[in-house]
């Protein structure tokens, strides 16, 4: 239990048990026989001289909490964390570095609020910042969800044109994370003039995809039209901009190109399904259910199986890091995100009957839990050299739309593949 006592800022020296308070200079916060702590006068540059001195002369200070202006430091550096863990009594030394203030109320509140919530425990503030985070999320995921299910299931131009407005946004969030200071420091990112037109050109590919059934060609020419803004500019191009622009159409344009081949281009129906035998005439009838559409909404499905349970999993038994790239992604969540991917890709194939067979679906699922997680660490990695948490702020609680899509970026090119080249007869 933490043990306080109050302190005059006009006495000169008060002795509590074998504690001795001592107003000093700002070249020692605490003197100890045992341990000695570094100066921290070069960390405050302010008029004001008094500060504090803690010593205790028969014996070590157990812990040492201090509150600087409303920030708590948890261990002085010198003292090893633990001694702290020892000794149950705790000494605050409550200061504010600025001429006149020191002790005020307005410290004194503060500490009075940081000691009311007990040791490992969350405060209130937080804990309520936290579920409405989680209340944020919840309800604009399942938006989302519904919204993405509508325009899957019609297809067609509405698929491409909310595809495109998708790509659009996430190229802008990427040249966006690509001139951010913690990437600009070491690179020359691209003009912004360079870094709008590729954003242009990213969103246009799957319109041209769904027009002329490839991309080949587009993507050529997109190459060429920006390599050439970058070598016909006024200062000196350097390669760093043309590599981050070349990525920048390959990841956030070329890329999302394969689900419009994937759900517009395999129209072979899908002739075992029973749903779409009932399906009603108004709404397509038994012609809207291809191929396309069914390998679409399993891939879009088990990655959404993938990312939930291997957060669950994570949180429930998450125990050897992953990957540097991401610390909070652990073993034991990967292997849950990929059990519950197959799970549901085995599933939805005995719902809709694609594929017919079950080792098709299973490795459907694997291929896809690999392409989302492939997909998601990349973004990981762009975001921490960034130096961000979020590639923007559009959607509340989830942040940008790269942050939501980064687990499709790949899949959509290994599901297309899978079924245009790997199944037989498209899996029917």
């Amino acid at each position: 239990m933490n043990t306080h006592y109050p302190i005059s800022s006009m006495a000169s020296s008060i002795d509590f048990d074998r504690f001795k308070v001592i107003p000093l200079s700002l070249t020692s916060i605490c003197s100890c026989h045992s341990h000695h702590l570094p100066s921290t006068s070069s960390q405050f540059h302010h008029s004001s001289t008094r500060t504090l001195s803690l010593s205790r002369p028969r014996c070590s200070i157990s812990r040492i909490g201090l509150f600087l202006d409303g920030s708590r430091v948890t261990e002085v550096s010198g003292i090893p964390r633990s001694i702290f863990l020892k000794h149950p009594r705790i000494i605050t030394a409550v200061a504010r570095a600025e001429p006149g203030h020191l002790f005020d109320d307005e410290s004194k509140e503060e500490v009075n609020k940081r000691n009311s919530t007990p040791a490992g425990e969350i405060p209130t503030s937080e804990l309520k910042e936290k579920n409405s985070q989680l209340k944020k999320r919840v309800v604009f995921g399942l938006g989302m969800g519904i919204l993405v299910g509508g325009v899957v299931l019609t297809g067609g131009w509405v698929f491409t044109v909310a595809l495109a407005a998708a790509v659009f946004v996430g190229a802008r969030e990427y040249f966006e994370l690509v001139r951010s200071r913690g990437i600009a420091d070491g690179m020359t990112p691209p003009p912004r003039y360079v870094s709008r037109v590729c954003s242009v050109i990213c969103a246009l590919m799957p319109v041209v995809t769904l027009y002329l059934g490839h991309i080949d060609v587009s993507v050529t020419s997109a190459a060429f039209v920006v390599a050439m803004a970058l070598l016909m500019q006024r200062r000196v191009p350097r390669f760093a901009q043309l590599s981050s622009a070349m990525f920048g159409l390959f990841y956030c344009g070329y890329l999302p190109c394969f689900w419009v081949k994937l759900r517009c281009g395999l129209a072979v129906p899908a002739l075992n399904t029973r749903l779409g035998a009932s399906w009603p005439i108004i709404l397509g009838g038994p012609t809207q259910w291809t191929v396309g559409l069914v390998a679409t909404l399993i891939s879009f499905s088990s990655i959404i199986a993938a990312d939930t349970f291997a957060f669950i999993g994570g949180k429930a038994f998450g125990r050897t890091p992953l990957t540097n790239i991401s610390p909070k992604k652990t073993w034991e969540g990967a292997l849950a995100g990929l059990g519950g991917c197959i799970a549901t890709s085995v599933v939805l194939s005995r719902t809709f009957c694609w594929p017919t067979s079950t080792l098709s679906a299973v490795a459907f699922g694997f291929l896809n839990f690999f392409g989302s997680l492939f997909g998601d660490l990349t973004e990981s990695m762009i975001k921490r050299d960034a130096g961000v948490k979020d590639s923007g702020s559009l959607i509340p609680g989830h942040g940008g739309i790269l942050d939501r899509v980064d687990s499709y970026i790949f899949t959509g090119a290994l599901a297309y593949s899978f079924v245009k080249m790997l199944l037989p007869l498209y899996g029917v």
